[in-house]
């Protein structure tokens, strides 16, 4: 996959979708479509998304008031997980294995999805995974085993995670931890996580409004940012 930023332009306002602003009280922006590679697009540079409960219901489309993001200078990894990444027994890589993710996400043990990852998600985040628009960071164990990992959608200096899974313990906190440490290598500048839980929050997960996460996707999809063809960044800065 080219180490350049994919061609993609975002719109002033979206395309295929009603304001963000006219969601409902609970986020709801419309119901309908599919997933394809142009309304993911469009939806995600102006601060949407869509959150399925299977494929056999229609899709809706989501843009939460607040919304949670991750600063990273808030990101506070445990100390144990750093020493597990530093001796080797974690491996992180980037795109090693999008599908293997994707799957250890909808339908590993310890994930932190759900049965929303429906086979029609995997199919259309796969598509965009090959347009070079989604990534994934992989965990392995020493023995090389995929244990854990994260997945989500990056359009200019935007990351928006989607879920992430561990096999064992530690496994999607690193993977989160090494995601962002590569984020700022890369000079990301917008972690979205989409909803605050206890998990997050204690991770450093905050809230901001909606029209000040509205501004700073504007910004940032604007930007030329790549993502790259192999991890950066040392997670140990983040302490």
């Amino acid at each position: 996959m080219s180490s350049k930023p994919p061609t993609f332009k975002p719109s002033r306002r979206p395309r295929f979708f009603p304001p963000p602003e006219s969601a409902s009280p609970e986020g709801a922006v419309v119901m309908g479509g599919d997933l394809n590679a142009e309304l993911l697009l469009d939806a995600y540079s102006h601060g949407i998304f869509p959150w399925p409960h299977s494929d056999d219901e229609p899709l809706v489309w989501w843009s939460l008031d607040p919304r949670a993001i991750i600063e990273f200078d808030d990101f506070r990894p445990s100390q144990r997980v750093l020493r597990r990444l530093r001796s080797g027994q974690f491996r992180a890589s980037i795109d090693t294995d999008f599908a293997g993710v994707m799957h250890g996400c909808a339908e590993g043990p310890g994930r932190e999805g759900g049965t929303w990852i429906t086979p029609n998600m995997i199919r259309g985040y796969t598509h965009l995974h090959h347009l070079g628009f989604a990534h994934s960071v992989e965990i392995r164990n020493a023995e090389g085993q995929l244990v854990g990992g994260t997945y989500g959608v990056a359009i200019g200096g935007l990351f928006a995670a989607e879920s992430m899974f561990h096999l064992e313990r530690d496994a999607s906190t690193a993977a989160l931890a090494s995601l962002i440490a590569h984020l700022k290598s890369r000079g990301y500048g917008l972690l979205d996580v989409q909803q605050w839980t206890p998990h997050t929050g204690r991770l450093g997960a905050s809230e901001i409004p909606r029209r000040e996460y509205l501004e700073r996707v504007a910004f940032e999809v604007s930007r030329k940012v790549s993502f790259g063809t192999r991890i950066e960044g040392d997670p140990q800065t983040l302490r």
